[in-house]
């Protein structure tokens, strides 16, 4: 096994709320099977489990240990191979902290991108989710986070048996060290906060990035997945893609104006969130707008 290397500002509006008002949990006894290897856990977050012969997969850990146990006994129901892989698609509490419930043996795998934001900023999150709540500060006290037993630059593939996931990182977007999952024989798309389904790009802090989310749903759109599991809310297929990017690109034009005019960001933000409300009223939650504005204003410079 390779060598062992390691592992806020504020979350803003959108995400800030979500954090507070969505269930802070993954659901027992509720299994999805997406694909022929494929199951999916549907909670905050929403969980990738991918079954070979030989091992599996399994995409995110929950919020702190006590999700993170769910998830492995659900794991067990599904498969009967001898090796268990983990990752993360980034590095917020939600998608990392429940790894200690996890067998000793586990395989945990990530971009280094993910591991240097989780090493710089980590615990700083930790902290800012256990202010949220009562449930929270439960749910992630005593979290301990380990070394990744692998670290990979762009891309790994792991032979699951049968059946095969790319695990690769395209630049930052949601934060610095978003990694994506494609199941190649299952043609299912895991990938992260970067494709959802009507929900508003969540852009926290100044270390997202409009032009390179934008850059990978371009990459994203060839694989032309069968299915989508995204990180957060309602599963879907590869036409998720296009309406995020349509979604992303509208908001971006329309903020680039407003600049163009002279309108404050702070005017821009409320402006477009109200404008962006009416214009998709069937997306979740327009309080992210405002983040992706001052992003697109800062980008701009």
């Amino acid at each position: 096994m390779p060598g062992r290397t390691i592992l806020v500002g504020f979350l803003l509006a959108g995400a800030a709320l979500w954090a507070q008002t969505a269930p802070q949990g993954v659901p027992e006894n509720a299994v999805t099977r997406v694909s022929e290897h494929v199951y999916a856990i549907i909670g905050f977050p929403n969980i990738a489990i991918v079954v070979g012969k030989r091992a599996t997969l399994v995409a995110d850990t929950g919020m702190g240990p006590r999700n993170g146990a769910i998830i492995v006994r659900e794991v067990n129901k599904l498969a009967h191979n001898p090796i268990l892989y983990l990752t993360t698609t980034h590095f917020h509490p939600e998608h990392a902290t429940g790894e200690q419930a996890f067998p000793p043996n586990t395989v945990l795998i990530r971009d280094r991108a993910q591991q240097e934001e989780l090493e710089k900023r980590g615990q700083e999150y930790i902290d800012l989710f256990s202010s949220r709540s009562a449930q929270n500060k439960e749910l992630l006290k005593d979290v301990k986070l380990r070394k990744p037993d692998i670290l990979f630059e762009k891309e790994a593939k792991l032979d699951l048996g049968e059946v095969t996931a790319r695990l690769f990182w395209l630049g930052p977007a949601h934060t610095m060290g978003d990694e994506l999952i494609f199941v190649e024989e299952d043609s299912v798309l895991i990938p992260g906060d970067i494709v959802q389904n009507k929900l508003v790009p969540n852009m926290p802090n100044s270390d997202a990035n409009v032009k390179n989310w934008l850059a990978i749903l371009d990459k994203l759109e060839p694989l032309h997945p069968r299915f989508v599991v995204p990180d957060h809310g309602a599963l879907g297929d590869g036409s998720l893609i296009a309406k995020e990017k349509a979604f992303l690109l509208a908001l971006q034009t329309r903020a680039l104006e407003l600049k163009e005019q002279g309108t404050p960001v702070e005017q821009a933000a409320q402006t477009l969130t109200a404008e962006f409300k009416t214009k998709y009223p069937d997306w979740e939650n327009m309080n992210p707008v405002g983040n992706v504005v001052r992003r697109v204003y800062e980008e701009s410079q």
